[in-house]
Parts: C-alpha cells; sequence; structure tokens
C-alpha cells in the first residue's frame, strides 16, 4: 500500500481512538506522505529548549502513558487498512525515559507490526535498539529516523539536557544498520549561533554515514514564544547578549522573516544557505537529501521522502 492512495478510502478520524492523522490540517510546506501517527506518551523527558510541543501540551517534560493505550489500538487497527503507514512518534519520543521500564511502545510496536501495518519510528534515544528482535523480523516494514542536532556532547547537553548524548545516537544508528534496519539522520533543528557551526555540521553527517545512515533530513529552527524564550536564554549563557539579541532580530524584527502557521520563519535566504550547506555534505557522503516544512522540495533527492519512511517498504 503507497502513500499515494487517496485519503477518502482511510476511515474518519472521529472514528478512531488513539491512532491518528499525522498534519491534520494539511499544511502546504509538509511533505509527508499520508500517513497515522500514535503517542504511547504524552510528553517528554528529553527536555530539548527548541520542543514546539512545550508550546501546548501542558508538563511536556513529564511524560506520562496514554491509558488504555494497547486495547484502544486494538479496536482502532480493525478499522485501518492493512498497510498504512503509522509513525511513532511526532510530539513526543516514543522511547522517553518511562519506557525503559514499562515498554509500552515496545508493546505497541510489535503489535502493529504484527498486524501488518508499516512504522516509522522517530526518536532521540539509543534505547530504539533494545527492540532489535522486533525490528529485524519486520525489517521490511519498519524504517527509523534518529534525530541528532549537535555531534558536540557537551553542547547537545545543553539543548536537550535528558536526552542520550550524540555518541550513543550514531552507535545507535551503526547497529540498526548492521541489523539491516533502514536509518535516516534528522539534523533538525540547525538553529542560528548555536548548532550552525559548518566543520560540524559536515563532522555529524560524515560520521552518520560512516555509521550507515541512508538519508538526512534537515530544517531550520521556527520559534514560538515559550521554546524561543529557552532558546533565547540558552544562546545568551552560550554565545552573549549581543549575539541573543542578534537571534532575537533574525526571529522577530527582520523585516523578510516570516510567520507561518504561529511559527517564525527565519528569511528565505538564511534557511535556503542552511539547508544548501546540509545538501551538499549529505551528498558528497552518498547520502539522499530532504527537508522538512521549509518550502524547498526541489532540492529533495528524488524518489524519497522527507520523513524517512521510503526504506524497507
Amino acid at each position: 500500500m503507497t502513500s499515494e492512495l487517496r485519503v477518502d478510502i482511510f476511515p474518519k478520524p472521529s472514528s478512531l481512538r488513539v491512532i491518528k492523522p499525522f498534519d491534520p490540517w494539511r499544511s502546504p510546506l509538509c511533505t509527508c506522505p499520508m500517513k497515522w501517527v500514535i503517542h504511547p506518551y504524552t510528553g517528554c523527558a528529553h527536555s530539548c529548549i527548541y520542543c514546539y510541543a512545550s508550546n501546548y501540551i501542558p508538563a511536556h517534560s513529564t511524560p506520562r502513558p496514554k491509558k488504555d493505550l494497547v486495547p484502544s489500538i486494538v479496536r482502532d487497527l480493525k478499522v485501518l487498512p492493512k498497510g498504512v503507514l503509522i509513525e511513532l512518534s511526532s510530539s513526543s519520543d516514543p522511547y522517553t525515559s518511562p519506557e525503559n521500564e514499562l515498554q509500552l511502545t515496545r508493546k505497541v510496536l510489535q503489535l502493529l507490526l504484527e498486524s501488518g501495518m508499516r512504522v516509522l519510528i522517530t526518536t532521540k534515544s539509543a534505547l530504539v535498539v533494545r527492540d532489535l528482535d522486533i525490528l529485524s523480523k519486520f525489517r521490511g516494514r519498519v524504517s527509523v529516523a534518529i534525530t541528532i542536532t549537535t555531534p558536540n556532547n557537551a553542547l547537545a547537553k545543553v539543548l536537550e539536557p535528558s536526552a542520550p548524548p550524540p555518541s550513543e545516537r550514531l552507535k545507535a544508528i551503526e547497529t540498526l544498520r548492521k541489523h539491516g534496519i533502514a536509518v535516516t539522520l534528522r539534523l533538525d533543528p540547525v538553529i542560528p549561533m548555536l548548532n550552525d557551526d559548518c566543520s560540524e555540521i559536515q563532522s555529524l553527517i560524515e560520521n552518520a554515514a560512516k555509521a550507515g545512515a541512508l538519508q538526512v533530513t534537515t530544517s531550520t529552527y521556527k520559534a514560538k514564544p515559550i521554546d524561543f524564550r529557552k532558546v533565547y536564554a540558552v544562546t545568551e549563557a552560550l554565545r552573549g547578549s549581543s549575539v541573543a539579541e542578534e537571534l532575537r532580530y533574525l526571529y522577530y524584527s527582520d523585516p523578510k522573516s516570516t510567520v507561518f502557521q504561529g511559527y517564525r520563519y527565519l528569511r528565505e535566504e538564511l534557511r535556503f544557505s542552511y539547508v544548501k550547506f546540509v545538501k551538499e555534505i549529505a551528498e558528497k557522503e552518498g547520502l539522499a537529501f530532504a527537508t522538512c516544512r521549509e518550502g524547498f522540495a526541489h532540492l529533495h533527492t528524488p524518489g524519497v521522502t522527507c520523513d524517512g519512511s521510503s526504506y524497507g517498504f
């Protein structure tokens, strides 16, 4: 079953309990294929300073398992066609800290794959390798996207205080690839003055390529008030007040910056320069390339999806 299937053959979202359509607002900048999403947890313990979900999920840094999730999924699967693409997850990490003990995502993953669904896992956690037994068994219907925003463990500790260090995530990419699992590196978001160092970006992509990643997907940081306050504070602490004010200008005062669906975007020329640089390094390393909600779909490698779900299916 392909992503080109018409939306009207699927059940109405109101008939589903916990499996929901991804991007129900149909953003014109979203180039993802038609897919569904499950969030085993509400909130995420990684506490990333740039997280958009912290703007609308109360107590976002305190993850809670969804109540009665597995029986609700069993019910939803009865009305979904087999072979549809389901993502784990988009507004929380499916391998956030409680998962180590609760194994809720593991149960969901096994249920989805045994029910004939295709699964895309998006995570910052090396815990995903715990489920290699399941992933290997169904490698033809699963792919993994691992987010790494910097190769610098110290910087990552500031940007993503409770997420595993980048070195562990790179090792996870290598382990997954050795077992035949398709893996995409998500290098996003790129934040001016924080993780936009060209040499570090190049190093990250080179290391991901050595680990066996198949694709790089990148995007620039889009600001909302709550997360921007955190990003500003970290920029000021690490780079100084003048640099932090320059960042504020780029998002809030630059006449060429834009607001789209409530998010503040950098001016187009700056965004293009960032993603074009990532594209050049990715292609030099033999990796496919895509962007996320940038409006630069013409830069994408033909035949790949931006979310990394086009592999293994």
